[in-house]
């Protein structure tokens, strides 16, 4: 369960968001602009509100009232950017460990993560060698090695070609069916969150305007014929 009531500036653009949901898989939909990625960073606690609460499993994470503000490392959340973020230097099996050496954890699931991810024969290349998907597929498991209580994905599948596009949402939703792990999706793509999510927040201009569940939010959506809205 995440609650989520929140007020910051950001780069000129108001954030007001409000919403609490306890579905497997959320998502944030809107407009690129929308402040999707601000709400995550806010979440992780990389973005700090001038105003408001976030609370996760009944743990409170920021409360600008009582003054409580969890510490990035500490908030238990995994975090997976556009842009995957591995460190270049290291191989991909010490990309996958890092999160949890990073929070002082033992290694625990990192067979499965890597046969989920499909990610065997990969583990001695460098990001460099690695194509787009292959490094946001590193990108996934490193952050769900970190044994986070929340998966937070910022277009996970944005700047993919078509094919690469496909294979990393399949293994999204595969990870979704066999770990049941809590995830936050930030998407302006509405058949990737007709994929993945349970729940939808609808954002604009910086506010939330309505949450509707998947079916209800696919309803909503204008026909595509030939990739173009009708």
């Amino acid at each position: 369960m995440i609650e989520v009531a929140l007020h910051l500036e950001y780069r000129d653009l108001p954030i007001d968001v409000e919403f609490a949901a306890s579905a497997r898989c959320v998502a944030l939909f809107g407009d690129s602009g929308a402040g999707k990625t601000t709400v995550l960073n806010a979440i992780a606690g990389l973005v700090r509100p001038q105003s408001g609460r976030i609370v996760l499993d009944g743990q409170v994470l920021f409360d600008h009232a009582s003054g409580v503000d969890v510490a990035p490392a500490a908030r238990e959340v995994g975090y997976v950017f556009q842009d995957g973020r591995l460190f270049r230097h290291l191989s991909v099996r010490a990309n996958l460990l890092y999160g949890a050496h990073a929070r002082r954890r033992p290694v625990a699931g990192l067979d499965r993560i890597v046969d989920l991810l499909d990610l065997g024969s990969l583990l001695g290349r460098r990001p460099l060698d690695l194509s787009g998907g292959e490094r946001q597929r590193v990108a996934i498991g490193r952050a769900l090695l970190s044994q986070p209580r929340v998966l937070l994905l910022d277009e996970p599948l944005t700047g993919l070609h078509r094919e690469a596009r496909v294979q990393v949402l399949e293994h999204l939703r595969r990870l979704k069916q066999e770990l049941g792990i809590a995830t936050l999706l930030v998407s302006h793509q509405p058949d990737e969150v007709a994929a993945l999510a349970d729940e939808v927040v609808l954002m604009r201009a910086g506010r939330t305007v309505a949450r509707l569940d998947v079916v209800a939010f696919v309803a909503s959506q204008p026909p595509v014929r030939n990739g173009i809205p009708a």
